[in-house]
């Protein structure tokens, strides 16, 4: 396996550790209601976004308020005698559920306790508040609950149990072994029982509030006690009375308060509503939550596998926002769908994916950087990197470019003389002279072949001066390169040194990396190609160490004063002559001619340069 698969498969193991911690720390917050109050504080933007509700109208609240202490000029608690006249009215004007917000607990005096009494056994069915029971769920209102069923009464429970943060955001069934109050009055409503099953978990249900405080119509009290207030407000409705003056402290924080306080009254009312309604709003269960979790926390992982860092975190982003967009439309609808959890396994998602691609995108790079390096010039790589496709290989081009091949003549039967560690000391001294060479003047190394070396100028970078540079090159290799290496291996002992062939010629190649997944190259392929090797070769024998192709010549951007004509030569593979140009160098010592080609492939070559060249 390459190394490229190698960090791809640690890539694709990455991922998927990423969005298993990512959904492991989002599903532990969720089961540990670690940001439960977060959560919430989302609920409250829910029902903010979506705003005020149409005003019920099934519903309505009788209010103490701050007009009714100024209209009376009492003092609280009032005679209950005033409470029985309230119910009365509202038993005359149809009321078809009465439900009293105050507490008879206490007892006053016979007279007004006998009143209030009577006044809620003429009404029927009244609903009593109370937040005190005894062990078996019983209240005191009245003095027992014998009285309480005397007059067709019922007694409920209206404490309130706050959420994270001070709110209260959900009715209850039952507490302290007491049926609360807004489902007592549901129940009176609707003549069925509510069972804790048809609620969530052990019998509680979010309230739907219908908006702030006083989107449920209020009647002052007063008012309605001296009949100011047209029976038609509360004809077939549930009727709450209650104490709403703030300074009765019966205030609460509620998920559409804000920096508002709701009333007790109204609270209960909203609470009612809720229960008559049937729960309009359900939370979505443990099995969608868990869902949600693990579909957001894999999708920008999974993104970055596709596409890269930049364009995944939008994707991320913008998923985030269609969530919370499903969200609202779900919450509008009345289901109540996870925020918190599933973003944050997005977000930790995201961030640990772009984590892991950005480090494993360094290592790649990195590795591809090193890869390029070791044929094209260090200042050209990061512009090749970024035409290579998503593998990070450069894909398939047709380019005009010239192609040099040179090779060390005599090196095959000089190298059978020496060990084998001084053998590789010598070729990689001369081919590190010969490739840096090369590079200095911005060719591409496409190949080692012993100690013949295959260059090319032009690819995979565009270079309109690519002739020139292939001949700077060449004429560098042979006249400083070569020389310096010579002079190297005499001082070291190793010999008096090589001559050297080099063959140039600039046409059409197709160009790019070929190979399998477990090995590439970047090459040059076509006649061109052939062509410049083909000459290289031909130099020997010839007097000349470098043959440059006409077609080089003819490319070449700056005049060279000193090249010269060597005439027209027959070339293998090719059906007409070429016209073969030269520099002045120094003859090469024929006698040291590379003998690894053997007697067959000196009379090939003598075969192709015997002769006269072509007028």
């Amino acid at each position: 396996m390459t190394t490229l698969r190698r960090l791809r498969r640690r890539r694709e193991l990455a991922v998927l550790l990423v969005v298993f911690v990512s959904a492991a720390i989002a599903v532990i917050a969720y089961e540990t209601h670690l940001t439960r109050s977060l959560e919430l504080q989302s609920l409250d933007a829910r029902f903010s976004i979506r705003g005020t509700q149409e005003q019920p109208d099934d519903i309505a609240i009788v209010a103490v308020d701050d007009q009714t202490f100024s209209d009376l000029g009492l003092q609280w608690p009032f005679p209950r005698s005033l409470h029985a006249r309230v119910i009365d009215r509202l038993q005359e004007a149809g009321a078809k559920v009465i439900a009293v917000d105050i507490q008879f607990t206490e007892q006053t005096t016979p007279r007004q306790d006998e009143a209030l009494i009577g006044a809620v056994a003429r009404a029927g069915g009244v609903v009593l508040s109370t937040t005190e029971t005894d062990a078996h769920g019983e209240s005191r209102i009245f003095g027992g609950e014998e009285v309480v069923r005397e007059v067709d009464a019922r007694a409920a429970n209206t404490v309130v149990l706050p959420e994270p943060g001070g709110k209260i955001r959900k009715l209850h069934h039952t507490i302290d072994e007491l049926v609360t109050f807004p489902i007592a009055i549901a129940e009176a409503d609707t003549g069925e029982r509510i069972k804790r099953s048809e609620m969530e978990g052990d019998g509680e249900a979010w309230i739907d509030y219908r908006g702030p405080p006083l989107t449920i119509a209020n009647y002052s009290y007063s008012r309605v006690l001296r009949g100011h207030v047209p029976a038609s407000a509360f004809r077939g409705k549930t009727v709450i009375i209650g104490a709403t003056a703030p300074s009765l402290q019966d205030v609460h924080a509620t998920s559409t308060t804000k920096d508002d306080l709701m009333s007790g009254p109204e609270l209960q009312a909203n609470a009612a509503w809720t229960a008559e309604h049937g729960f309009p709003l359900t939370s979505s269960g443990a099995l969608i939550d868990l869902l949600l979790i693990l579909l957001l926390s894999s999708a920008p992982a999974a993104m970055t596998l596709r596409i890269s860092a930049l364009p995944a975190l939008l994707g991320a982003v913008i998923l985030g926002g269609a969530y919370v967009l499903a969200v609202q439309l779900a919450f509008d609808s009345g289901t109540v769908l996870p925020v918190v959890y599933p973003l944050l396994g997005l977000l930790l998602s995201a961030l640990g994916a772009l984590s892991v691609n950005y480090v494993l995108n360094a290592f790649e790079r990195q590795h591809v950087h090193d890869t390029f390096a070791r044929f094209v010039p260090a200042a050209v790589v990061s512009e090749v990197l970024a035409r290579t496709d998503d593998d990070l290989r450069l894909g398939g081009e047709r380019r005009e470019a010239t192609i040099l091949f040179s090779d060390l003549r005599g090196f095959t039967s000089y190298s059978e003389q020496l060990p084998p560690d001084s053998v590789i000391e010598v070729l990689n001294r001369y081919l590190g002279e010969m490739s840096d060479a090369i590079m200095d003047h911005g060719g591409t190394l496409v190949a080692y072949m012993g100690d013949g070396i295959m260059a090319l100028f032009g690819a995979p970078l565009e270079q309109p001066d690519h002739a020139d540079r292939a001949v700077a090159a060449a004429r560098e290799m042979l006249e400083e390169r070569l020389p310096s290496f010579n002079a190297w291996m005499e001082g070291a002992g190793m010999g008096r040194g090589f001559d050297m062939g080099v063959g140039l010629n600039t046409g059409t190649v197709m160009t790019g990396q070929v190979g399998s997944e477990r090995r590439v190259e970047y090459t040059a392929i076509g006649d061109t190609t052939n062509t410049a090797s083909r000459l290289e070769g031909m130099t020997k024998g010839t007097g000349h160490q470098i043959f440059i192709a006409d077609t080089t010549r003819e490319a070449l951007t700056r005049e060279v004063a000193d090249i010269e004509l060597v005439g027209e030569y027959e070339v293998r593979g090719r059906t007409q002559p070429i016209t073969v140009w030269t520099l002045p160098t120094r003859p090469p010592d024929v006698s040291g001619d590379d003998e690894e080609g053997g007697a067959e492939e000196k009379e090939d070559v003598k075969g192709l340069v015997d002769g006269d060249p072509q007028p």
